[in-house]
Formats: structure tokens, sequence, C-alpha cells
């Protein structure tokens, strides 16, 4: 499994990556999102989704790790596949998508080429519990508490602790959250024993 490239940015369009890697030039297929990562960037990094099928192999290429789990859940959703997960990562960014579907807004989402409510609303009711794991600071979280990059650390840490105790991660990180904002100098473990108590 390829984890990620990293190399030359040979050709960029806003759906095509060409990045040559030890002689090998490979095309990726990205979202506007990471277009706009990558404008400007002689030496690039895209983690990368493989999509093998009987008749085709696609490489899907992403800025960010969190864009790539966002993807991944997408395509967990019957009847999306790697160009519509593509298509709605290129019209919202990974932080309005997480708002979105936290909020339940299916209008939002039918706004996106190929998008029926029938679609939207089979997303936000299946990922609505799963988003929050991804850890990507939506606008409404993020503007009330801004986090340093050890917070978002002990957070996200103590999120996925929560998740594979079985607890549901959108109040975890609730929680999370207002524990951090109490106590911005709590340890993961401390966090994590007062959340236990709290859910």
């Amino acid at each position: 499994m390829i984890e990620y490239i990293k190399g030359r940015l040979d050709e960029l369009t806003p759906t095509v990556a060409v990045v040559e890697c030890s002689g090998v030039g490979y095309g990726l297929n990205i979202s506007l999102n990471t277009y706009s990562a990558l404008q400007g960037q002689p030496e690039v990094k895209l983690y990368v989704y493989e999509a093998i099928r009987e008749d085709a192999y696609v490489l899907y290429g992403f800025a960010t790790k969190q864009e790539r789990e966002l993807f991944l859940l997408l395509i967990s959703v019957s009847g999306i596949g790697g160009n519509t997960a593509r298509m709605i990562l290129s019209a919202l960014t990974p932080a309005e998508l997480c708002e979105v579907i936290g909020s339940g807004n299916d209008k939002m989402l039918k706004t996106v080429k190929g998008i029926g409510l029938k679609t939207a609303q089979r997303i936000i009711v299946d990922l609505k519990d799963k988003i929050a794991a991804v850890g990507v600071p939506t606008t409404a979280v993020s503007a009330s508490t801004p986090l340093s990059s050890l917070h978002e650390e002990i957070r996200d840490e103590a999120v996925t602790a929560l998740t594979m105790l079985g607890f549901p991660p959108a109040p975890s990180q609730k929680v999370v959250l207002a524990i951090l904002k109490e106590d911005p100098d709590a340890p993961v473990e401390q966090v994590i024993k007062i959340a236990l108590k709290r859910l």
C-alpha cells in the first residue's frame, strides 16, 4: 500500500497532480482543496488512496491526512464513489464538511453536483458520529476554542482513546474540549480519566 508520494510537482491542474518520484511520474486525482494547497510549490508530499478495480488502478492524492480520512469516510457511504467524494471535497473545505455533517445541514450538501436529498441525508446519518474522530476543527469549535498544536495533539489522543473504549466520537470530543478549556495544562491521561467520569 502506498502511504504517500513525495517528489517534484511536474504538472498541476485543478483535478490532477503529476508528481515525479525517483524518475516515475505518478498521476493523482486531487480535489480543489489540495489543488489550492499545492499551487506554487516545487516539491510536494501527497497522502495517497489507491482505488484498485478490475478495469482501473486509480490514485487519489490529498494535501493532508484529514482530507484523506474524510474521503475514506465518504466512500464508505453506500452510493458514494471516489469521484463523488472528490467532488464533495472540492465543493467544501474539510472544516466546512465536518460542520455541515455535524449540524445535519443536508441543504448545503445537496448543492454539490451529483448529490440528491436522499444521498445527502444518508451521508449525514452514516457519518455524523464518525466525523469528530477525524480531528478537523470545525469553524464553530476553532473560533470559540483556539487550540495550540500541543492541545490539538492531546485532544486527538484523548478522543481516539475514548473512541477505542467504545464512546461515540462526537460527545467525546465535546467533553475533551471542555476539559482542556478548564485545565489547559492537563496531561492526556488526566483528560481521559476526567472524560470517563463525565461520559
